[in-house]
């Protein structure tokens, strides 16, 4: 969604006691007069935050050499993600190159009243915000506004067209059919069928021995599960079915990606 400069929304400033990843800290009054500043809220165990992180890595080869600044800030929606630990290693593993800020308590979140993952927040070098957006899809949108914030500062760039879309869900104007929602437990456990005995934690349902089984029915494009405790935490791509090798598996819910749009012309489409 673009925001009109007469709206004068201003970028908030990066507290102090936040924690950072590929730089030493950032500071957001530092950034501007030269740079446009695309600041996106993410999650290393939100499946929709890994798949708008191709385009953010691809906005960053390709613009920060004419002045964008991207920057992620990693806002946990999950207990053990307040751990930096287990966010530096995702970060590295993920192979991100620009910096991230650690908001384990969701300071910024806060401050910036954003409303779920990925949330995408485009300055321009003045500091106003000029685009938003939550969730995934609006890519070509997205880049069409930051070629725009970099023409203000340096209008004879030479820009290139937006990338071509990687998914045919992510195509401007895509029709997508509704699909399940996502699962969050403990609270979600009857929509579940369980097999063993799972007992109920902060935000996820732990297996009390091996073998203790979890299946959640769905209907779309693909189904994953997120999972920590004795495996490395995150999330794992699934049939909708989750077995613990061992006791102590914890389960955390389950997150559903969108089917791809049907082809033109297709009965669905009659």
């Amino acid at each position: 969604m673009r925001v009109p400069p007469e709206a004068e929304i201003a970028a908030p400033e990066f507290p102090r006691e936040l924690g950072w990843l590929n730089v030493a800290f950032l500071r957001m009054d530092r950034q501007l007069g030269r740079h446009a500043v695309l600041v996106e809220f993410w999650d290393f165990a939100r499946v929709n935050s890994l798949r708008t992180l191709p385009y953010l890595k691809g906005w960053h080869e390709r613009y920060a050499s004419s002045g964008l600044r991207v920057i992620g800030v990693h806002s946990p929606g999950y207990s053990f993600g307040r751990d930096p630990g287990l966010v530096e290693r995702a970060v590295a593993r993920l192979e991100i190159p620009y910096a991230v800020a650690l908001d384990p308590e969701l300071e910024l979140w806060r401050s910036y009243g954003n409303k779920g993952w990925p949330g995408r927040y485009l300055f321009d070098r003045r500091g106003g915000l000029r685009f938003m957006h939550y969730g995934e899809g609006e890519y070509r949108d997205t880049e069409q506004a930051i070629q725009e914030l970099l023409l203000e500062i340096e209008p004879e760039l030479d820009l290139p067209e937006p990338l071509e879309p990687l998914r045919p869900e992510d195509r401007p104007g895509a029709l997508l059919t509704p699909q399940t929602a996502d699962i969050a437990l403990p609270g979600d456990r009857e929509r579940l069928e369980l097999v063993r005995d799972w007992s109920d934690g902060e935000d996820y349902l732990e297996a009390a021995d091996a073998g203790a089984a979890a299946l959640a029915r769905f209907d779309a494009g693909g189904a994953f599960a997120v999972l920590s405790g004795t495996v490395e935490a995150g999330v794992y791509e699934t049939d909708g079915r989750v077995v613990a090798d061992d006791p102590g598996l914890r389960l955390h819910g389950f997150q559903f990606t969108p089917s791809p749009p049907a082809p033109a012309g297709s009965p669905s489409e009659a």
